[in-house]
Order: C-alpha cells, then sequence, then structure tokens
C-alpha cells in the first residue's frame, strides 16, 4: 500500500494570535513538507485545487513543478484537479509537463470538487456541473490516448486532427478519478477502468463499501482486469509521539476549520464529541500515534476489500510547522513501514 500526504496549502488563522499565516512564508513550509515527504520514504503528495481566500492551491500544477525540482522519488498528484472548470487539454499539458520536469512522477486526480465557487469564476453554469465534468473527462482520456485528437462536444469548442503537445514520459499518464459519496461517480470510475479515489472525511469508511464493490463489479462486467481497478482512499488524519498529543495538537484547528465551512452549507458547529468519535476505531479520522493509525489504516483497508493508497489531509488544522514536518517524519518512518507489515502478516 502506498502511504502519503494531500495539501489544500490551507493558511488559516494561527490559533494563539488569530493572524493569518504569510502566503509567502506558507508556499515555502509547504515546499519543505513535500521534501520532508520524499527524505522518509512516503509514496506521493497530492495539491488540491480550491480558488478561495483560506487556500494557496488555485495554480497545484506550478506547485508541484517547484517540488519537483526538490524531490526524487516522491510521486506528484493533485488532489483534484477539478476538471469541470478546466480545460482538458491545458491541464493535459500542464502535468505532461510535470512529468517531463519530475522524470516521470506525476499524476493526476480529476473530480467534480467539493467547492462550486470556480464555476462563477470561470463563467460556468453551475446546472451543469456533471455534463461538464462528463465531457470533459471524455476529452482528457482522447488526448492521453492519442497526440492527435479529433473531438466535438458541447461545453467546448471542437478539435479537428488537432496535435497536442508535449506528451509525458509515462505511457499513459496516471489519472485517477476523485469521488465523494454519489454511486454514479463510482460505476463512472468502474466502466472506464480507472483507479479510484474515495474522499472519506467523515462518517465511517466501512460504510463506502458498497460502493467500493459497485466500481469494481462495473469495471469487470465492463472487460476491465481487477489489476486495474484500483482503490485508494483520501482521509483527514494527524501523527505526533503520543496519541493525547495528537489530538491536543490537531482538534483545535479542526474545530475551527470545519465550523467555519459548516457555517456556509448550514451544518452545526463541531464538537469535541463529534471529533472524538470520529477518530475512534470506526471513524473516518486518522489521529493519534503511530501504532494507532497504522491499525486503523489496517483497519479501513480490510473494511474496503484491499485499497492501494491512503493519503492523509494534515493541514486541515492550523499546527506549527515544526511539529507538522515531525508527523510526516512518524508518518514516513513509522506508520509506512507498520502498515506494510501488517499488510504481509
Amino acid at each position: 500500500m502506498q502511504i502519503g500526504i494531500d495539501s489544500f496549502v490551507a493558511v488559516p488563522p494561527d490559533s494563539v494570535t488569530g493572524v493569518a499565516l504569510d502566503s509567502v512564508q506558507r508556499m515555502q513550509d509547504l515546499l519543505d513538507e513535500i521534501e520532508t515527504a520524499d527524505r522518509v520514504g512516503l509514496d506521493v503528495f497530492g495539491i488540491g485545487e480550491h480558488h478561495r481566500r483560506e487556500f494557496l492551491d488555485s495554480a497545484p500544477a506550478i506547485i508541484l513543478a517547484a517540488a519537483a525540482a526538490r524531490t526524487k522519488r516522491i510521486r506528484l498528484t493533485s488532489a483534484v484537479t477539478v476538471l469541470s472548470a478546466a480545460d482538458p487539454v491545458r491541464v493535459f499539458q500542464e502535468f505532461a509537463t510535470l512529468d517531463l520536469i519530475s522524470r516521470g512522477r506525476a499524476e493526476i486526480v480529476v473530480g467534480r470538487g467539493s467547492f462550486t465557487e470556480s464555476f462563477p469564476l470561470f463563467g460556468l453554469d453551475l446546472n451543469d456541473y456533471d455534463s461538464l465534468f462528463t465531457e470533459k473527462l471524455d476529452l482528457l482520456l482522447k488526448i492521453r490516448e492519442s497526440p492527435t485528437v479529433t473531438w466535438s462536444g458541447r461545453h467546448r469548442p471542437a478539435l479537428d486532427a488537432q496535435e497536442i503537445y508535449p506528451r509525458p514520459l509515462q505511457d499513459p499518464l496516471p489519472i485517477w478519478i476523485g469521488v465523494g459519496g454519489t454511486p454514479s461517480s463510482f460505476a463512472r470510475a468502474g466502466a472506464l477502468g480507472l483507479p479510484l479515489m474515495v474522499a472519506i472525511i467523515g462518517g465511517e469508511p466501512h460504510r463506502f463499501r458498497p460502493l467500493v464493490d459497485l466500481y469494481r463489479q462495473t469495471g469487470l462486467r465492463a472487460g476491465h482486469s481487477p489489476e486495474k481497478l484500483t482503490v485508494g482512499v483520501h482521509s483527514l488524519g494527524y501523527v505526533a509521539d503520543t496519541t493525547e498529543e495528537a489530538v491536543e495538537e490537531f482538534y483545535p484547528g479542526y474545530a475551527e476549520m470545519f465550523t467555519r465551512i459548516g457555517a456556509e452549507r448550514g451544518w452545526p458547529p463541531t464538537t469535541r464529541a463529534q471529533f472524538d468519535a470520529q477518530r475512534g476505531p470506526t471513524g473516518a479520522l486518522l489521529v493519534g500515534d503511530a501504532e494507532t493509525v497504522a491499525r486503523k489504516i489496517l483497519a479501513v483497508n480490510n473494511s474496503l476489500g484491499g485499497i492501494s493508497r491512503m493519503t492523509f489531509q494534515m493541514n486541515a488544522a492550523a499546527v506549527p510547522q515544526e511539529k507538522m514536518l515531525h508527523a510526516i517524519e512518524i508518518l514516513g518512518e513509522k506508520v509506512a513501514p507498520l502498515v506494510r507489515a501488517g499488510l504481509t502478516t
């Protein structure tokens, strides 16, 4: 199983001073985090895409290219690229370029996104939420398949024997489908035979098993081999030397962020009781010491019938940088070996 980290490059207010971190410093801290993840042997680092004040990840390919110059082996991916609001030609060109810079370490996770601010920003109709994604994914896959593309659709000008370059080092460039909890999204990924990245940020992961089964069954019926139908999980998490430290360091920022986002969506404020339930044995949060978190990853793996990748979203809380770097070290040097040892036994 691959173990990695996803980041939305959040710039939340400091939990003590209330002042947001300087954007230049936050970006430098992020590159240090990716470099540390590479050094301690983590497998993948993903950058999300948002167009909001509290995140600096509106141009993930640029961030990943900067990271490529400072790393040697870690895979570099989006998490996710909001394909509905993007031009598939430019997405492919950007990540093909990243693949060349990184010498074959680029990946794309495409999805529709959980926020909708990109629709008015780029002049798109939210009523076209699903049709935009379906059509643009079709074009992106055609570009990946061949450098010369003939294609037409509703939402973008047609292409007539158009050549699209550069081509990536990897053939094919890995493209995953990022999903939440919509059955049709799981089925679509299975029908296309694309790897699946499931965002589980709340509830109980085992409840996603019917949807993961739907993905695999649809893929098999479409003629894809089981080896192609791989599943990854994106979860919120944080590790420290002890579970008590992990909880006390992560909870304040976690509660602040989810209370703020929840206010936009009509959710009640986040409570400590909810947080504690979510970090329990069956909840979605991966928060604790190395042994606790490793056991929980293995439990998620078993409950979903086997997963190939687990990525942590640790900057959901405003954790001081020295503690974040230490958490990354624990993840690479302790959690990942424990998980792999558990899988072999």
